[in-house]
């Protein structure tokens, strides 16, 4: 059921902490055993990510949290991945800006930010690594409002939340002087702030595939949106071009 669903992406600069948040919010989430070793960055899976420490293929995970399944996209952070950015943008209905505490909004920030405002996407703002010696929080947050405004943010999206938070500590909180004890607002403001994916079940089943992976198991795997119907594993199902032709005939073996 769609309204048991939230889609969100999570954009940010390089070094900023997504990654790190995102590893929190899995654990925090119960995804893991309490007895189940867990690495570092653990969304960062490919062998050039672990030895550069950076996010380079947009991926996604989900997580449960008061019975809805949050679906969060890890996007990369560097300028030289932003096409990787505005394509999986498409799969969200909102987005985490995650803003480093000392160093504020970087050039790859707006331009990332500004595909998530064209597409009507409403962002929550988190400030990450408030703990940092030379942090300024309160004028990061001036320096985003800025922001917003020379990217033409209509009247909603300006009026975004604001939490503050440290990934590496796993705390999240309204406001500064707020007890720091985990990431649970964090958690309930996604799915107080986030819409409801618009999916129509009555029609046929349509999905806009923009992530293509391999498994040795399962054969080749699609990540992308349902924008209508629903499917069941032995669906028939038919690949199309953007132009509307057909590529390729195949069948659903299991839906994750």
């Amino acid at each position: 059921m769609t309204d048991k669903i939230k889609n969100i992406a999570i954009i940010a600069h390089v070094d900023h902490g997504k990654t790190t948040l995102i590893d929190s919010l899995m654990k925090q989430s119960g995804m893991f055993r309490d007895n189940q070793k867990v690495d570092e960055r653990v969304m960062d899976s490919g062998d050039l990510e672990k030895e550069r420490g950076i996010t380079i293929l947009a991926k996604p995970t989900s997580i449960r949290w008061n019975d809805v399944r949050i679906n969060i996209i890890d996007t990369p952070g560097h300028a030289d991945f932003g096409g990787e950015v505005e394509r999986v943008l498409h799969m969200a209905d909102g987005v985490i800006l995650l803003c480093d505490a000392a160093e504020g909004p970087m050039p790859q920030t707006k331009f990332v930010l500004g595909k998530a405002l064209a597409q009507g996407l409403k962002p929550i703002v988190i400030i990450n690594k408030v703990d940092r010696p030379d942090g300024r929080p309160e004028e990061v947050i001036d320096e985003v409002f800025d922001l917003f405004v020379s990217l033409d943010a209509n009247d909603e999206q300006l009026d975004f939340p604001i939490m503050y938070a440290s990934g590496r500590d796993g705390w999240c909180a309204a406001e500064l002087d707020d007890p720091r004890e985990n990431l649970h607002p964090l958690l309930n403001l996604i799915l107080e702030h986030t819409p409801d994916p618009a999916v129509d079940p009555s029609k046929p089943f349509a999905m806009l595939a923009t992530l293509l992976d391999s498994d040795p198991f399962l054969g080749r795997c699609l990540t992308g949106r349902v924008v209508q119907g629903s499917a069941k594993v032995n669906t028939n199902v038919q690949a199309l071009n953007l132009d509307g032709k057909k590529v390729e005939a195949g069948r659903l073996t299991k839906l994750l």
